[in-house]
């Protein structure tokens, strides 16, 4: 009798564990994708946007993770939904795509200007007026921001989106292309994870122009890339369920030129 209930107790335990490993598993809940006033989407060379499965139906902060393929080109492609003009502070891995430094998403950071319900796509981290070197996915060691020793924010698109101080009309503005404008404005990971690398140069035209942004942004958007396998570990992925989720820390999930700098060599 006792065998039996010893036996029993054991059963007990090891359901209870198996419960507890599919309850840490298990803790994405897909949500639906809000309506953006500034959208982001992951564009591939291949075609087509990467599809993104939302942790967040708040559009104001939104979150999603985003599948990635080892040394694909990538581009982001911007839509200004709303009837103002805006400007996005975009990063890469922490990064401003723009001026290659640290980003916190600010408003003094160098960003992108868009005029109301324009398109842009950004294809690469600018390194002149005229050109930009591309994104791709690549591991985690041979990333732009890892090459600058900056491990903190890998694996994260993350973009601010900050309305114009309200200005008085004394004349038409002039016309011009918003789309591309660059505005100037007021330890190592695991090689498993992915990361942005600074690809070759492609030619890029941009423009300068003035715009004074509001202190806060009015919208955030976070997209987490990860290795298809890895989004089938942490079971996010609908065909794949098996595995376990990894952990790290990632604070988003002098330059004269003012344009980001090669990496350094090592």
């Amino acid at each position: 009798m006792r065998h039996r209930n010893f036996f029993a107790m054991i059963v007990m335990i090891v359901a209870m564990t198996a419960c507890a490993d599919n309850q840490a598993i298990s803790d994405y809940n897909p949500v639906a994708r809000p309506y953006l006033p500034v959208d982001i989407s992951v564009q591939t060379d291949n075609g087509g946007s990467l599809q993104q499965l939302p942790v967040s139906a708040n559009s104001a902060h939104y979150r999603a993770y985003v599948p990635a393929m080892p040394n694909e080109r990538y581009k982001l492609r911007v839509t200004n939904n709303s009837r103002q003009r805006v400007g996005v502070v975009i990063a890469v891995d922490g990064r401003n795509i723009i001026s290659g430094q640290q980003s916190w998403l600010r408003n003094n950071e160098r960003m992108y200007i868009l005029d109301p319900y324009s398109s842009a796509e950004y294809e690469g981290w600018r390194t002149g007026a005229n050109q930009v070197n591309r994104f791709y996915f690549t591991e985690a060691g041979n990333s732009y921001a890892a090459a600058w020793g900056d491990t903190s924010a890998l694996g994260v698109i993350a973009m601010a989106v900050y309305a114009e101080r309200p200005r008085p009309e004394i004349y038409d503005s002039m016309p011009g292309k918003a789309e591309g404008a660059a505005a100037d404005s007021a330890g190592m990971a695991r090689q498993a994870a992915p990361g942005t690398g600074f690809g070759e140069t492609t030619y890029s035209p941009s423009e300068t122009v003035n715009f004074d942004p509001l202190p806060e942004p009015i919208e955030k958007a976070f997209l987490k890339y990860e290795w298809r396998e890895t989004l089938c570990a942490k079971r996010i992925l609908p065909d794949c369920r098996s595995g376990s989720e990894g952990t790290g820390d990632n604070r988003f999930w002098p330059n004269s030129s003012g344009y980001a700098l090669p990496p350094p060599r090592r």
